[in-house]
């Protein structure tokens, strides 16, 4: 295969990846799987199942952006385990994983 060939096909895997870049104050999140079972070993079906409220951060935006022109950084980073209110964000998906918008403020804990 000839360079140019090469070339072509990295830039086609490129085109086919979706990149999302939060902005401002705003973090996209990825939900952790629901646990399978009880405490009890009792096996809960998909129907019976709430959506967790447990994710990992994927990105984060630059930051609230103040009236003077300076950026307050966010306390969360990627990587980081948290925990979210129900109703948080706006849930998109992103190369078929569905993925939440939210921000900053709709985080209530980060698991360490």
């Amino acid at each position: 295969m000839s360079t140019d060939a090469v070339k072509n096909n990295a830039c086609m895997e490129v085109k086919n990846k979706m990149k999302v870049r939060p902005l401002n104050d705003r973090v996209l999140v990825k939900r952790v799987d629901a646990e399978q079972k009880t405490a009890g070993g009792i096996i809960i079906p998909d129907t019976a199942k709430e959506k967790p409220q447990e994710g990992k951060i994927l990105a984060v935006g630059a930051g609230t952006l103040k009236d003077d022109g300076t950026r307050t950084p966010l306390e969360v980073k990627v990587g980081d385990r948290v925990l979210f209110s129900k109703y948080a964000g706006n849930e998109i998906k992103v190369d078929g994983e569905e993925q939440i918008f939210m921000r900053e403020s709709d985080i209530l804990a980060v698991f360490e």
